[in-house]
């Protein structure tokens, strides 16, 4: 158990360092005003016209780093910072949930496996660590043949479902931001300067989800151990 805990801290640092650090960029890049003096939501706006994509709606969301793509209602929801402001960071940010709606016309396969697994982590993951730990305690009991064996393989197998939720979002995510930057590039969008900085921003993003992804597997494969490696 001192083994998790020690995995956890350090995952958990590693998320606390690529979290702050994004913060840091959007702060630096949010001094970067653009020169075409178009706003976040106006950016967005311009992106989804462009694709061919009229029925999706860009709104503001309370909150800070609440941007998102609700593909369930088809809105661009954009942080009040970054729907009104109009610097670097805004067009970075506007542009990538745009590149979500993109995806979502075009169904991009990894979007819809997602959104198909959606439903299912969403379930799953109230329940896993639960059975696992469960199933475990059950195990010590009744021995490696008893039911809290198969309690915690079903734990695990639940946790599975995330791990591979974690790893689908990862080429969503990676995937938005070039279309992002491709389009704000090829469209002229922003100066050199600017797109600078949105590349730097939306790549320290990513790595929030990458971070969280390696700590999904490295907790699966802990508790994989626990269960499997007792076994004779």
């Amino acid at each position: 158990m001192i083994g998790f805990y020690i995995l956890i801290g350090a995952i958990a640092l590693a998320s606390w360092l690529v979290s702050n650090t994004l913060k840091n960029k959007f702060k630096k890049y949010s001094k970067i005003q653009l020169r075409n003096g178009m706003s976040g939501a106006e950016i967005a706006q311009k992106m989804l016209a462009d694709n061919g994509i009229f029925d999706v709606k860009v709104i503001s969301t309370p909150g800070r780093l609440t941007d998102h793509y609700n593909p369930a209602d088809k809105t661009v929801n954009l942080s009040e910072s970054v729907y009104n402001q109009r610097n670097a960071a805004a067009a970075a940010v506007a542009a990538h949930e745009c590149g979500h709606a993109v995806q979502h016309a075009q169904a991009y396969s990894y979007l819809t496996m997602r959104s198909q697994l959606v439903p299912i982590v969403s379930l799953t993951s109230k329940f896993s660590q639960w059975l696992v730990i469960g199933g475990l305690i059950m195990g010590a009991a009744s021995g490696s043949t008893g039911i809290g064996f198969y309690i915690a393989i079903t734990g695990l197998v639940f946790m599975g479902f995330a791990t591979l939720f974690s790893f689908i979002t990862l080429p969503v995510e990676y995937d938005a931001s070039n279309r992002a930057l491709a389009w704000l590039e090829n469209k002229n969008m922003v100066s050199q300067e600017e797109l600078a900085g949105a590349t730097d921003a939306l790549k320290w993003a990513a790595r929030t989800y990458l971070v969280a992804a390696l700590g999904s597997l490295a907790s699966l494969l802990y508790w994989g151990l626990q269960i499997l490696g007792g076994r004779d």
